[in-house]
């Protein structure tokens, strides 16, 4: 069983990692980096303690884009130690497969990430460590010995041909979340959460492309951060100069830029 360091800067999509990776049988552990200094003081760790000790790591699935050391510089330098651990790259970028292949990669797997696309790193991360018997194969991954394959383009998902519904998946299941119970959406990077009544959703669109889907819908930005259905506000607060509205138990600023429209909107929705 394998024992994984997961290395993203953005914590939300570690988080995600993390929940697939602990999913699987064939990991027998599996914890977070959120930077490259933490990831390589792991690392040395790991390899200070030998292949058998209680720090020992035996694949790093690691982004390309982080502030500071990139992914790349990580594997150039994780590179240079005797026994070093195996290295699957977890990125939205599809340029750079050939410099991860040259880094001796065992695979490159593309965000977002789908559940059986990881299980098949998994798989590969198993037979280039002789535990292949450990290693079911995931249900339509390809056999034989861990190659070198092109990276596939992120693919049309049913958010963008159902008006209705948006489509959001974890851990292997696709939930189809109805816009009318979106009660406002917050920008992370390049991925959105969308706020409802039962809980949040991770999907990856960006909050400058939902706010121009949904305006029909009444979904206005009232932030650089937050993008709010207008009917779901339940107060307008005016305090010291500052903006902000309450939706739910969730309280927001507004940036000054927003509010003077955000009021007359709501006022002619108060007024029919």
């Amino acid at each position: 069983m394998l024992r994984v360091l997961a290395v993203d800067d953005e914590k939300p999509l570690l988080e995600e990692l993390l929940y697939l990776l602990r999913s699987d049988p064939r990991v027998r552990s599996a914890e977070g980096a959120s930077d490259a200094t933490e990831a390589l003081r792991r690392v040395t760790r790991a390899l200070e303690s030998g292949p058998d000790g209680a720090d020992a790591i035996d694949v790093v699935f690691l982004d390309i884009h982080m502030a500071g050391l990139t992914g790349l510089d990580i594997a150039r330098l994780l590179a240079g130690f005797a026994r070093p651990p195996l290295i699957v790259f977890v990125t939205a970028h599809e340029g750079f497969a050939v410099q991860a292949f040259d880094l001796k990669a065992v695979d490159y797997v593309l965000k977002p990430v789908r559940p059986e696309r990881l299980a098949e790193a998994v798989r590969r991360a198993c037979a280039q460590l002789g535990r292949a018997e450990d290693a079911p194969v995931a249900a339509g991954a390809a056999a034989g010995p861990p190659a070198a394959v092109a990276p596939r383009r992120p693919e049309v998902t049913v958010a963008d041909r159902a008006p209705e519904q948006i489509a959001v998946e974890l851990g292997g299941v696709t939930r189809f979340v109805a816009i009318a119970d979106i009660a406002y959406v917050e920008a992370q990077g390049d991925y959105a959460r969308l706020h409802t009544d039962e809980g949040s959703h991770l999907v990856r669109i960006p909050v400058s492309t939902l706010e121009e889907r949904w305006a029909a819908r009444g979904f206005v930005r009232i932030h650089r951060r937050h993008l709010v259905a207008l009917a779901r506000i339940d107060e307008l607060r005016l305090d010291a100069g500052t903006t902000s509205v309450r939706v739910g138990s969730a309280e927001l600023q507004v940036s000054r830029r927003h509010a003077r429209e955000l009021r007359d909107l709501l006022m002619r929705q108060a007024t029919g």
